[in-house]
C-alpha cells in the first residue's frame, strides 16, 4: 500500500499491488499515474511554492544583513537602562547584560549621547542590575538619565592623555581627513618610530586613544586616523564600507605623511575591522618597506567567520551568513546595498593568505569576544607561528582588552616592541 500525504498532512491510501510481468506492466503503470497525477500535482505545487517562498525570504533576510553590514549607522543605541545614580556616594546602577557585568574601567554614554562618565569597580550586582563606581563625569546630567551605553573607549579627547598633541590632516583620495599627532616626546617629531592607528567600525578615532601612553613609553611618535565613512573623515562616493577593501588607501595616504615627515620605521596597529584595514595597507602599499610590524586588537582576520557569527546571535540560519557574502561580493551588489563595487572576500581572507606575510604580527583577541569570533586569530597564528605572537584573553568582550586588564595589555604591547627587530625586512 503507498501512503500519499497531501499538504493538509491527511494519507490517501493507494492499493499498487507489484505490477505483472509481460504486456499488463504499461497498463499498471498508466493507471498508477492517473491515480497519482492530481495528488502529486497539487502536493508538488505546495512543496515547491513553499521552497520558492523560502528561497525568497531567505534572499531578503540575507539582502538586508548585507546592506546592514555594509551601512555605516547613523547612530548608537541606548541599550542600558539606568535605574539609579547617587552622585554623593557616586554609584550608578544599570541594567545587567553581558558588557555590564565586565570588570574593568569604561565609558559609559547616555542621553542619546549628550553625557558621558567613566565607570569603574563593581560594588554590588542582582539577577537583573549592576551597580558600579563613578570615576567621572565629563559632561552631562548623570542624574537625570535614563539611558545610555557601554564604550570601551574610557578616553573622549586627546587633552584626556596629558601629553602634547596637535590635529593634523590627512590628504586621502576621498579629501582631507582629520588625524591626532602625538611627537613621541611631547614636543617635536622623534627619531622615526612611529605607530599609525586605525580604529574599527562604526566608531571614530577616539578608540585608539588608550593605546598611546605603552607607545608614548616606547618612544614611538602616535598618528591616529580617521577614514572614509568614519564620521570624520570624509565619506566615499557610495557612502558604503568596504569592511578593509576600499579604506586601506586611506591609511596608505597616513603612511605617506608619515615617511614625508620623518617616518623610519612604523607599526599599524588596526582594531577589529581596522585590523582587515591595516592587513590590506601591509599587503598593498607601495611603502610596505617601512612597515615593520603589526598589532592587531580583536580584529577581523577572515569576514565569513564574523557574519557567520553575527547570524548566530541573531538566531539566524548559516544560509543568510552565506547569503549576505554572496550579495556583498557580487557585481550586482550596488544595486541591492548600493556599495559602488563589490567586495573581494578572497583578498580579505588573511587565514588563506596567512603565507603572504612576512612581518611580525601581536595578536591579541578575546574567547569571549562576543562579536568577532578569536577562530581567524587563532587559526592565523597556528598557521604562522614563526611572525605571529598570539595573546589570548577570556571574559573581555570585544576591543575592550585594555579596559579589562590593562596591566596586562600594555606589558604584552610593550615586550613585543622592545623585541621587534630594528632592520626593516624586504618586501
Amino acid at each position: 500500500m503507498l501512503f500519499v500525504r497531501h499538504a493538509d498532512q491527511s494519507e490517501v491510501h493507494v492499493h499498487d499491488p507489484q505490477p505483472p510481468n509481460g504486456r499488463h506492466t504499461a497498463r499498471w503503470r498508466s493507471t498508477q499515474r492517473s491515480v497519482l497525477a492530481p495528488i502529486l500535482g497539487f502536493t508538488g505545487i505546495v512543496i515547491v511554492g513553499s521552497a520558492v517562498a523560502l528561497v525568497g525570504a531567505a534572499g531578503v533576510l540575507a539582502a538586508v544583513m548585507a546592506k546592514t553590514i555594509v551601512t555605516p549607522p547613523a547612530a548608537r543605541a541606548d541599550d542600558t537602562r539606568v535605574f539609579a545614580v547617587d552622585l554623593a556616594e557616586r554609584l550608578v546602577t544599570l541594567q545587567r547584560h553581558r558588557d555590564s557585568v565586565l570588570p574593568g574601567e569604561y565609558s559609559f554614554f547616555f542621553s542619546a549621547g549628550t553625557g558621558h562618565a567613566r565607570v569603574g569597580e563593581i560594588t554590588t550586582r542582582t539577577a537583573t542590575t549592576v551597580t558600579r563606581r563613578i570615576l567621572g563625569v565629563d559632561y552631562g546630567d548623570l542624574a537625570s538619565a535614563r539611558r545610555g551605553r557601554f564604550s570601551g573607549w574610557l578616553y573622549t579627547s586627546p587633552a584626556d592623555l596629558g601629553f602634547g598633541w596637535t590635529e593634523v590632516t590627512i590628504a586621502t583620495p576621498v579629501g582631507l581627513a582629520p588625524a591626532w599627532f602625538f611627537p613621541a616626546d611631547g614636543t617635536t617629531v622623534s627619531a622615526g618610530k612611529w605607530v599609525i592607528e586605525v580604529h574599527g567600525r562604526a566608531v571614530r578615532r577616539e578608540e585608539a586613544l588608550r593605546a598611546v601612553p605603552v607607545f608614548h613609553a616606547a618612544g614611538y611618535t602616535s598618528l591616529l586616523v580617521s577614514y572614509r565613512n568614519d564620521g570624520d573623515a570624509p565619506a566615499s562616493a557610495d557612502g558604503r564600507y568596504g569592511l578593509g577593501d576600499t579604506e586601506w588607501p586611506d591609511v596608505e595616504a597616513a603612511i605617506d605623511y608619515a615617511a614625508s615627515h620623518g617616518a623610519r620605521s612604523i607599526v599599524l596597529m588596526g582594531w577589529s575591522m581596522g585590523g582587515a584595514v591595516v592587513l590590506q595597507a601591509l599587503t598593498r602599499s607601495r611603502h610596505a618597506d617601512l612597515i615593520v610590524g603589526l598589532v592587531l586588537e580583536s580584529p577581523v582576520i577572515d569576514w565569513a567567520d564574523v557574519v557567520r557569527a553575527q547570524a548566530l546571535d541573531r538566531r539566524l540560519p548559516a544560509l543568510i551568513a552565506r547569503g549576505a557574502l554572496a550579495v556583498m561580493g557580487a557585481p550586482w551588489a550596488k544595486r541591492v546595498t548600493g556599495q559602488a563595487t563589490p567586495i573581494d572576500f578572497a583578498r580579505l581572507d588573511y587565514v588563506a593568505r596567512a603565507s603572504e606575510l612576512q612581518r611580525p604580527i601581536l595578536l591579541l583577541h578575546s574567547d569571549n569576544d562576543g562579536f568577532v569570533p578569536a577562530t581567524g586569530s587563532r587559526r592565523l597564528a597556528d598557521r604562522r607561528p614563526d611572525i605571529v605572537t598570539f595573546v589570548a584573553f577570556s571574559e573581555a568582550r570585544h576591543t575592550k582588552l585594555w579596559n579589562y586588564d590593562p596591566d596586562r595589555w600594555n606589558g604584552e604591547i610593550a615586550a613585543w616592541l622592545a623585541a621587534l627587530p630594528t632592520g626593516l625586512p624586504k618586501r
